[in-house]
């Protein structure tokens, strides 16, 4: 039990709270291009984000794994994201950092759904059983350059404090 739910369960509320994760910070991504915060998409990503990081150290783990090592990078990130928008609100260099920071915790967040995906769907299992084949490897290779490509566009789009409020 965790939390009071099986483990069953808590694991599916934890995927969904993931996917929200995913799903609105693909929208406050996407934002980005436009300059546009999306205040409320943003606040839903952020805590969704960091409710993934929290319900995830919540499973029963007898040592250090690389998912903590994972969860433990993203709560860092987590942390200088919230203060560059809510602390910083954006500016100078602060918003350049938030960008970054944002998007490479919503990367991390994508990178254990890749992984999650190839190790619990059993279409894909077929593909890269043990996580080393080609197919987990192009995956992850073209999540990642997707990241790093849009990322650094959103970095030099991403100018909130242009657009008329």
């Amino acid at each position: 039990m965790i939390l009071g739910m099986s483990i069953a369960t808590f694991t599916l509320v934890h995927v969904v709270i993931s996917l929200v994760a995913i799903a609105s910070g693909l929208v406050v991504f996407w934002g980005m291009f436009s300059s546009n915060r999306l205040a409320a998409w943003t606040a839903l990503f952020l805590a969704a984000t960091v409710l993934t990081t929290a319900t995830g150290c919540l499973f029963p783990i007898t040592g250090f794994t690389p998912a903590l090592g994972v969860g433990l990078l993203s709560s860092l990130l987590l942390a200088i994201a919230l203060v560059a928008l809510y602390g910083r609100r954006l500016s100078r260099h602060w918003r350049a950092i938030y960008v970054i920071t944002a998007l490479a915790a919503l990367y991390l967040t994508v990178f254990v759904g890749v992984v999650q995906s190839f190790q619990k769907l059993p279409f894909l299992q077929q593909f890269a059983p043990t996580q080393s084949e080609l197919p987990f490897v192009i995956a992850q290779t073209g999540v990642l350059l997707a990241f790093v490509a849009f990322g650094a566009l959103a970095v030099f789009k991403f100018h909130p404090e242009r657009v008329a409020a």
